[in-house]
């Protein structure tokens, strides 16, 4: 690619010709402000927040979708360049409603901190008085809220649907001051083709778009003492929740996140880990007796909620290749009001449920009607990892200094399998180790699939060739599953992954995030199952007990009416 030469604030800068302006002066150290612009999505240009002057001839540009020239002179400080920022800002605050205080975003809201840093006070938005916007909340589903007057249009929610998930279910209406993002209809989101991912919610930059909270249920549960509140944390969390206090992305803090779980005055505690294992020993042996009888293939993992409900939307003639195994999140819950009961002599209707999850559709998927196999509601309730957060803090506990703590015993051994379920590729990898080893005693060697878009690899097992194929994020998944019937592909095993970087970048985890911290998360969970004195689900102690002394073994009579659930076909609007 050739290169340009311009000046950035007097300074002299050599760069590639197809950068815009902010791109060439991030090179140089200079962070020009910014809201509707995002690394990951295509450029949009409309919030007009990243101004710069060109010297040459006093034009103000949007320095996000500017491209350079050669011999252009660039400020990003000039008073006028500033005035317009400024000037932008407070024209998004003048129909924004300022409860800061109140608001889920607060901390972690990119507006927020834009009018810190531009020292816009109360006065200044009053000056610009008029009408304001009152729009009715959307929050009828159990995933995601949706607050239409915080929305500044920036854009992002609409091209990461359409462009990263491929779902395409928010959309500009109206115009001018009646400009709005809305579903088809006008629609809540729960009665859309909305796959409750989240994404939306990770890239809007202010709190237009959340999760629905349930910690007030969760405190509610925690201190009535007529309930024992059961936790379970999701394999991705131990590698992702110690950002929300500072610490670096990737770090592994499981033992002070079973800690903080105990100081909250959870009953018991424990890793959703546990039933990950039991999840590939269920579907391990559910794709084998596919494999044998050339039936229902290729099998398509189940454990994603976000995948499921797009996939009952948009690919209704491929449920039956989907595995029928509960998620790790609802096999764990069924236990707990099953077995664990049983073992610890509780009443299962005094056992309240509550899952400690990366991801919002888990919300959704606690909430479906298949999802009541131990006879009650099965999960009761489930928290984000920002969640979470939000209560060690509101106790005043200091994260980093708490001392490290194992998970209970009942249900306490894990495998480095079940660990890997939090990046895309893992849940492969773990079944196919169990796979191959169950049929020829063969280890299997690493497959490294990847955490990015869509990857293959096909594997020796025995006499026969498995091809297997991952994808993440629901765009990358309809190209890979298009390709399948469109007879372009032929593989015996898929995963889908609703998220890109699977569970390590689902809707619920710590903000901002980018591609960076992703990969940092996956290579953290990496490290677990690489010093795990466990690494495959078959091998785990207590899934053997759990076998002997509960199910009877993989596909049993009890197993199936316990682990296994069924779909259905949901309108494509």
């Amino acid at each position: 690619m050739s290169k340009v030469n311009l000046k950035i604030d007097g300074s002299p800068v050599e760069v590639d010709s197809g950068m815009t302006i902010l791109e060439a002066a991030k090179e140089v150290g200079i962070d020009v402000p910014k809201l509707c612009y995002h690394p990951d999505l295509t450029l949009h240009g409309a919030c007009r927040v990243c101004v710069v002057e060109n010297e040459d001839n006093g034009q103000l540009l949007a320095s996000c979708v500017a491209p350079v020239a050669d011999g252009m002179e660039i400020s990003t400080r000039s008073m006028r360049a500033r005035q317009a920022r400024r000037r932008n800002v407070k024209l998004l605050l003048a129909n924004h409603p300022n409860d800061c205080l109140g608001c889920d975003r607060n901390g972690s809201c990119e507006l927020q901190d834009l009018v810190y840093s531009m020292g816009i006070g109360s006065h200044d938005v009053d000056e610009l008085e008029g009408e304001r916007r009152e729009l009715p909340i959307d929050d009828v589903g159990p995933s995601l809220r949706r607050d239409p007057n915080k929305c500044i249009l920036c854009g992002r929610c609409v091209r990461e649907c359409e462009e990263v998930q491929g779902v395409s279910a928010l959309q500009f209406s109206e115009r001018g001051f009646n400009s709005i993002v809305t579903t088809a209809f006008d629609l809540p989101q729960s009665e859309i083709n909305c796959a409750n991912c989240g994404q939306c919610a990770t890239v809007c930059p202010v709190g237009a778009i959340t999760e629905k909270i349930e910690i007030k249920d969760v405190w509610e549960a925690i201190e009535d003492d007529d309930l024992h509140v059961v936790v379970q944390t999701a394999p991705s969390i131990q590698a992702t929740i110690g950002e929300e206090f500072g610490m670096e992305p990737g770090s592994v803090v499981t033992g002070k996140l079973v800690s903080a779980l105990r100081h909250l005055g959870f009953d018991g505690v424990y890793s959703t880990e546990f039933t990950a294992d039991l999840t590939i020993l269920e579907e391990g042996n559910e794709f084998l007796r596919r494999l044998k009888g050339d039936k229902n293939l290729p099998h398509i993992t189940s454990c994603c909620p976000g995948w499921v409900k797009f996939a009952e939307h948009n690919y209704p003639e491929l449920l039956s290749h989907l595995s029928t195994a509960k998620s790790p999140q609802q096999m764990f819950s069924t236990l707990a009001k099953t077995y664990y009961a049983n073992q610890k002599g509780i009443d299962p209707a005094k056992i309240y449920t509550v899952a400690i999850m990366p991801c919002t559709a888990k919300k959704f998927e606690k909430e479906r009607d298949e999802m009541r196999s131990s006879g009650y509601k099965d999960t009761d309730a489930v928290l984000t990892t920002r969640e979470l957060a939000r209560m060690i803090r509101e106790l005043g506990l200091r994260f980093d200094l708490l001392e490290d703590q194992n998970y209970d015993e009942l249900m306490g051994d894990v495998s480095g399998a079940g660990t890997i379920f939090g990046t895309t590729g893992g849940v492969t990898e773990a079944a196919i180790r169990t796979v191959k080893e169950e049929l020829t005693g063969e280890e299997l060697e690493r497959l490294d699939l990847n955490f990015r878009d869509t990857n293959e690899a096909t594997v020796e097992i025995g006499d026969r060739k498995i091809n297997v194929a991952i994808a993440n994020g629901l765009a990358k998944a309809s190209e890979l599953l298009d390709a399948v019937k469109n007879g372009e592909k032929d593989y015996d095993f898929i995963e889908i992954m609703a998220c890109p970087h699977g569970c390590v970048g689902g809707g619920g985890q710590p903000l901002p995030v980018d591609e960076n911290k992703k990969d940092a998360r996956a290579k953290g969970l990496g490290s677990i199952d690489k010093t795990s004195s466990i690494r495959k689900s078959h091998k785990n102690p207590k899934i053997i007990k759990l076998y002997n002394e509960f199910l009877g073994e993989p596909l049993s009579g009890e197993a199936h009416h316990l682990l296994h659930t069924s779909y259905r076909e949901r309108p494509k609007n």
